[in-house]
């Protein structure tokens, strides 16, 4: 009678057992900076995601613990959505569920150790095993043209292999190798990537010195120098024109005007002219008239050639 009570409390108590183990979650994040939606739970400014969520890191990257141990590193304007994957029953003891992690666009880096079945990583155009036994150490972006970038880091990493969503084949990425999938096909790879797959590296500032004095002027800041590698690779849109005058408030600002004058005549003369001053405006008095005198009038020279010979004939003829 002992045993079938026992037997009859098993029974019952099985559906909320089963129910318990559904609800555990699978992942942890901090709240600031990031935006979390779906099967969660918030408290202490800590997100407990259940079976599902979906996670958009902000301006930084956003660490997420995953409750069966690692973790992953969503980078930057980043949005992945998480679930387990329900193919699959949990491991032995319930202690390991296998994950699905979708990824529209973006950067996200993995570490963890793997378990006895398969994580599943989508794409817009692939499907990317994880598979153990091994440690991963897992690099992954994906840009705006479907470019996607895997690097299966460390001697020990896991068995990744990818396929399309769309075309035939498969492809293994080795440990220690990094692949280049162009616009997300497996007939344009590049398996001897060279760019990064994971999270831009953090900005630095280099800034000039002369004797231990910066140089440069007040642009040397790290606003201005410092590159960002998100807009550069399609992770994150430029940010908007500024809104505020370049010259901060209160410090002085010189603006000089230079006219420019230009000649329409094609000559070899300066494009610059000379400006006449304009005719003084007309007076309502009236003018008294000047008197302008004659031009005097020349006579002819009396001492000339000619002249003397005709008053040598008068004299001769009595003239």
């Amino acid at each position: 009678m002992r045993l079938k009570y026992l037997l009859l409390l098993s029974a019952a108590c099985s559906p909320w057992i089963a129910a318990d183990a559904q609800q555990k979650p699978i992942a942890f994040v901090p709240t600031e900076g990031v935006t979390v939606s779906g099967s969660l739970e918030v408290a202490n400014g800590k997100a407990t995601i259940g079976n599902n969520g979906s996670i958009t890191a902000g301006d930084t990257t956003a660490n997420i613990t995953l409750a069966r141990g690692g973790e992953l590193r969503l980078c930057a304007s980043t949005t992945i959505h998480l679930t387990t994957d329900t193919s699959v029953a949990p491991a032995a003891g319930g202690d390991f569920t296998a994950l699905m992690i979708s990824l529209d666009r973006g950067a996200l880096e993995a570490s963890y150790k793997t378990g006895s079945y398969s994580d599943v990583l989508l794409t817009p155009d692939l499907r990317i095993l994880v598979s153990g036994p091994g440690e991963a150490d897992l690099k992954m972006r994906v840009n705006q043209k479907g470019d996607t970038c895997i690097d299966n880091r460390g001697d020990n990493a896991p068995y990744v292999t990818v396929t399309s969503q769309f075309e035939g084949g498969i492809y293994r990425v080795k440990p220690n190798q990094r692949v280049l999938f162009e616009h997300g096909s497996l007939q344009q790879i590049v398996d001897n990537e060279t760019e990064p797959c994971g999270c831009p590296p953090a900005a630095t500032v280099a800034v000039a010195s002369n004797n231990g004095k910066h140089v440069g002027g007040p642009s040397s800041t790290p606003a201005d120098t410092a590159f960002p590698l998100a807009e550069s690779e399609g992770l994150k849109p430029p940010p908007p024109p500024p809104t505020q005058p370049v010259v901060p408030v209160g410090q002085p600002h010189a603006q000089v005007e230079v006219p420019l004058i230009y000649s329409g005549t094609a000559d070899n003369q300066s494009t610059q002219q000379a400006v006449t001053p304009p005719p003084p405006a007309p007076s309502s008095q009236p003018v008294p008239p000047t008197s302008v005198p004659a031009p005097e009038q020349k006579h002819p020279d009396s001492g000339g050639f000619f002249h003397q010979i005709g008053h040598f004939f008068a004299k001769i003829f009595g003239k």
